[in-house]
């Protein structure tokens, strides 16, 4: 008879590859879309480039780690969070995980039914082609759709920002005032075993 195996205090090898993946990516495309707006001509239009590359690499990237998710169980919360940072902690992430999804999506909506019309070639590279379901819609109502499209990209951008901060707080929090190894759930060289 086998000895009852103990479930690990820490995400794995992949998990963690593909969360500073993400971060990356996500922080990097953040400032540069930020950025790219200050920027005039081919300068602009390089960034606006780079900044399509990094979405659609996010995208896929977070699509891979949601399929690595839905298939392999997150350590258990330390026993010590009470129920409302028990339930801030899954929102969060669900949040993140919508973010992560649906904000490359829009841009891709945005790009879709600009009058400009600009192809794009990931990582100078890959072609992706507009939505044609979007940019075969008429006049009126492909303007509507790159309005709310345009919104809701925006929308995200705040709104990520202020979760991402959001969640670096509480990772610190945790490490530092609640000693509860939560961050070393994620990060490979800090401990998981709370102090």
């Amino acid at each position: 008879m086998r000895a009852p195996t103990t479930a690990s205090p820490r995400y794995s090898g992949i998990a963690m590859i593909l969360h500073w993946l993400v971060a990356g990516f996500l922080l990097a495309n953040l400032a540069l879309g930020w950025w790219m707006k200050r920027l005039i001509g081919l300068d602009q239009f390089e960034a606006f480039q780079l900044h399509k590359s990094i979405g659609m690499t996010v995208l896929a990237l977070s699509l891979a780690r949601l399929g690595w998710r839905v298939t392999h169980r997150a350590p258990a919360l330390p026993a010590t969070m009470n129920g409302f940072e028990r339930f801030a902690a899954h929102a969060t992430h669900m949040f993140f995980y919508g973010m992560m999804i649906l904000m490359p999506l829009t841009g891709w909506a945005v790009v879709s039914v600009s009058p400009f019309n600009i192809p794009t070639l990931l990582w100078h590279t890959v072609p992706l082609p507009h939505i044609a379901l979007l940019h075969d819609l008429a006049g009126p109502s492909k303007a509507m759709a790159g309005k709310l499209s345009g919104g809701a990209h925006m929308a995200m951008a705040f709104g990520g920002t202020a979760l991402i901060g959001l969640h670096a707080a509480a990772a610190l929090k945790h490490q530092f005032i609640n000693r509860d190894g939560v961050l070393g759930r994620m990060v490979p060289f800090l401990s998981a075993t709370p102090r």
